[in-house]
């Protein structure tokens, strides 16, 4: 199972294993869980049943080579919706793998069906190709008499990778056949919240079919695959349930900008500060958990309390806020009347922190931050709920 996480915070957790066309990779710690999973049914289930003959070490070996391949599958349809993602102007800040496949941390959603359809497309369309190359490899090996265990796991890999571009396909959030469907309802209506909700809905009664069907499966004498279904179908729901979640929240903030939520006036710090000062002066006795930097009066960067962490305790006395502040060029920067939407997809860049500065004809009037967000959030629902009483 794979999803694409769009508009969700910058992936940083887990293990970072280097960079891909670009792309930053990084595997969650709940990713070895499958891994072992995956390579203990292949050797000690799967291969040894289909090619008894073979030793138990050729199994072994076959049972690693099925499983590191059945990932690098995974990771190639991530690496898909990732290049077209940034072929079509939406930035993808890394891909993670994890306990049920994959995600591709896209910044922003897509701006037109079309996009969004070519960009959950691709995915099953690699798995599609992959299942095929893999069939085409089995196949030469039989004829070219490579023996069994290049069959057997080739083979294998065919299989896999057309049972991953099939259930990808199935209409339901968060899987891409469930974004192909928002996409396809979102053209023909122009109603892109409707196209969610109809594709959530197909999400959430895929998620408990999988759920009923593991119940099912589980008393039928299959424990550990029906108790296996039902988890999966519970994480898909969730997973919905959250995509829903998210679009209620665009509908929520729909009609607002940036100068409706900001805090105005932040006060600001000078590149010159001491990091000690900025510390004592600020961080401890404030509230705020970033400032705006200036130099001779001009907005030059924003410091967090993360950046001046990631320096030695023992160089605060000797470095100054320059040294540790992010630069404007990397900063959330955005104009009063952006839309909350952008400004929120904005705040998600990979050293914002969190936080978006408000310039105005070059002059910084404001910053919004997630805690602006929900205070926001808290007083459109207090008001609608005063609406609805005198209603």
């Amino acid at each position: 199972m794979t999803k694409d996480r769009e508009g969700g915070p910058t992936p940083t957790g887990g293990i970072r294993l280097g960079s891909i066309l670009g792309f930053e990779i990084r595997i969650d710690l709940s990713w070895f869980v499958i891994f072992f999973l995956v390579f203990w049914s292949l050797a000690v289930a799967v291969f040894p049943q289909q090619y008894p003959e073979l030793s138990g070490r050729t199994h072994l070996l076959m049972g690693s080579a099925g499983t590191f391949l059945f990932f690098a599958s995974l990771l190639a349809h991530e690496l898909s919706h990732a290049v077209v993602s940034r072929a079509k102007g939406i930035p993808v800040a890394g891909i993670t793998l994890f306990m049920f496949g994959g995600m591709a941390w896209a910044t922003r959603e897509p701006d037109r069906p079309n996009d969004e359809i070519l960009i959950a497309g691709v995915g099953p369309a690699m798995s599609f190709a992959l299942a095929g190359l893999f069939q085409a490899l089995s196949v030469a090996a039989t004829a070219y008499g490579l023996g069994d265990p290049v069959i057997g796991v080739t083979s294998y890999l065919g299989f896999i990778n057309l049972a991953l571009a099939i259930f990808n396909l199935v209409p339901g959030f968060p899987l891409d056949g469930g974004r192909v469907l928002r996409a396809l309802v979102w053209k023909a209506t122009g109603n892109k919240a409707k196209a969610t909700r109809w594709a959530v809905g197909g999400g959430r009664a895929f998620g408990a079919l999988l759920m009923i069907l593991g119940g099912l499966q589980a008393l039928a004498g299959a424990p550990v695959s029906g108790l296996w279904l039902v988890f999966i179908g519970w994480f898909l729901r969730n997973l919905a349930g959250a995509s829903l979640q998210q679009q209620l929240l665009r509908d929520l903030l729909a009609g607002f900008v940036a100068a409706d939520l900001m805090s105005p006036q932040p006060e600001v710090v000078s590149t010159r500060m001491p990091l000690d000062e900025l510390v004592r002066a600020h961080f401890m006795r404030l509230r705020y958990g970033s400032y705006p930097c200036v130099d001779q009066g001009e907005l030059v960067g924003m410091v967090t309390l993360e950046d001046v962490k990631r320096v030695p305790q023992e160089q605060w006395n000797r470095l100054q806020v320059a040294d540790a502040m992010t630069p404007l060029a990397e900063c959330a920067v955005v104009a009063p009347n952006t839309t909350v939407e952008q400004a929120l997809q904005d705040m998600n860049r990979p050293k914002s922190g969190g936080r978006a500065l408000v310039v105005d004809r070059g002059q910084l009037i404001g910053i919004v931050s997630a805690s602006d967000v929900t205070r926001w959030i808290q007083r459109l629902r207090a008001v609608e709920g005063l609406v609805g009483r005198a209603s």
